[in-house]
C-alpha cells in the first residue's frame, strides 16, 4: 500500500476493492452530499470508477489524493479525506473530507483531519494547507477552527452549484503555526 496513516481509532489508507459499498452509501446520502460537489444519486458505474482509479493513484502527484478513513474496531470505510497540491506553488495544499453521517459528531472528522496535517507538516513539510466550505456548513467550519485554521475570506455568493448560488469561506494554516500549536499541545499534555 503506498498510502497509510494511523490514529488511535482509525487508519487512512488507500480505497481497496471492498470500500465501494461503503462509498456508494455515504456518497448516496443527501446530507453527506449537501455541501459537497457531487450529485446524488451518485451513480454505481462512477462509484466503481472512482475507487479503481484512487486505489492505484500515486501519492502527492497533481491531482487530489482521497484516502479511505477505516475504523479499526470494524475494519468499514466510514469515509476518507483527501489534498491536492496547489499547481501555482507546490509547497501549498488543499484538504478535504467527508463522513458517513451515522458517524458524525464522534471525533472521527477532528482525528482523521488532525492525522493528515501531522502527516502534511511534519513529515512532508508543506508550507500551508487550504480549506473550503460553503458558509452554511457549520461543522466544517467548526471543525477548521477548533483544529486552529484560520479564515481568510468569506466570498458571497461566489459558486453556483446544485441550482443556487453558494457563499463559501477559505480557511488556511501555516506549517509555523500548526507547529506553535501542536508543540503547544505537547507541553499541556505532558505537565
Amino acid at each position: 500500500m503506498k498510502f497509510l496513516l494511523e490514529t488511535e481509532r482509525l487508519i487512512l489508507r488507500q480505497f481497496k476493492e471492498s470500500d465501494l459499498e461503503y462509498f456508494l452509501a455515504y456518497r448516496n446520502d443527501p446530507e453527506v452530499a449537501k455541501y459537497q460537489g457531487w450529485e446524488t444519486p451518485y451513480p454505481r458505474e462512477k462509484a466503481i470508477e472512482f475507487v479503481d482509479h484512487m486505489r492505484t493513484a500515486e501519492p502527492l502527484q497533481s491531482q487530489w489524493l482521497q484516502v479511505a478513513i477505516e475504523l479499526r474496531s470494524t475494519q468499514e470505510m466510514i469515509g476518507d479525506v483527501a489534498f491536492f497540491i496547489k499547481r501555482e506553488d507546490e509547497r501549498q495544499v488543499y484538504i478535504g473530507y467527508s463522513l458517513a453521517r451515522r458517524f458524525w459528531r464522534r471525533g472521527y472528522s477532528f482525528e482523521a483531519v488532525s492525522r493528515l496535517l501531522v502527516y502534511l507538516f511534519a513529515e512532508l513539510h508543506f508550507h500551508r494547507v487550504i480549506a473550503e466550505c460553503d458558509v452554511d456548513n457549520i461543522s466544517s467550519w467548526k471543525l477548521l477552527e477548533k483544529l486552529s485554521f484560520r479564515r481568510e475570506a468569506h466570498f458571497v455568493e461566489n459558486i453556483f452549484y446544485k441550482g443556487a448560488y453558494s457563499s463559501e469561506y477559505v480557511y488556511a494554516l501555516l506549517r509555523s503555526e500548526w507547529m506553535a500549536h501542536h508543540l503547544s499541545e505537547q507541553k499541556l499534555q505532558a505537565s
